[in-house]
């Protein structure tokens, strides 16, 4: 593959979280390095109908997000040294020999897809499970999905299967990067930028209105 690429649906995902263990799990992450995470977008409320009931307009649903190996790699042309760059299969990797942690590629990324590993001084991020790549196996945590909410392939490809790319909340709007992702929409999804909802929300309860 030359553009690699994820494909998530949210109206399969149940936030369980398997794809992030077995990403922690094959790549041996430490605490608070997470290569994917599952990101949980809720919001609404329970609303007095002043007969002595409610009536609500709650919701809640899961984005499963990692490193989208996207088309503008603001994260590489950010790094001061090029330890982030592109390589040749259209993964976006950092080169340790290089990298002096300075975290310029974490605050570049809008998904916040390098991670900053303390024990090593370096950043680290998704490297679409190059290995398993190429023995034609499918990244981790695409295989470890057990209602198969997340899908790989190339980019124009999952395009062509998928459609196109569906900016929900809370993801950022895909003209800042590029993102190799296609997501398909919860039935609850609201569009990026809403404020409807906020990610780990706590919904009014109805003893509090």
């Amino acid at each position: 593959m030359k553009n690699p690429a994820f494909y998530f649906n949210a109206e399969l995902c149940t936030g369980c979280k398997a794809c992030m263990i077995a990403c922690k799990d094959k790549h041996n992450l430490g605490t608070g390095v997470n290569w994917r995470k599952v990101l949980e977008f809720a919001g609404g409320e329970f609303i007095p109908t002043g007969r002595g009931s409610f009536h609500h307009n709650v919701f809640a649903y899961y984005v499963s997000i990692s490193c989208n190996h996207c088309e503008n790699a603001v994260c590489a042309t950010g790094c001061p040294t090029k330890a982030m760059h592109k390589d040749e299969n259209g993964i976006v990797s950092v080169d340790e020999s290089r990298c002096v942690g300075c975290r310029y590629c974490e605050w570049n990324c809008p998904y916040s897809a390098p991670q900053f590993d303390e024990v090593k001084g370096k950043m680290t991020k998704c490297d679409f499970c190059r290995d398993y790549l190429a023995k034609g196996e499918a990244p981790s945590c695409v295989a470890a999905c057990p209602c198969r909410a997340l899908d790989f392939g190339e980019y124009e490809a999952l395009k062509a299967k998928y459609g196109e790319f569906a900016p929900i909340a809370p993801l950022p709007s895909p003209e800042l990067t590029q993102p190799h992702l296609i997501c398909k929409p919860n039935r609850h999804s609201r569009p990026q930028g809403s404020t409807a909802g906020t990610r780990g929300a706590r919904i009014s309860n109805p003893q509090e209105v």
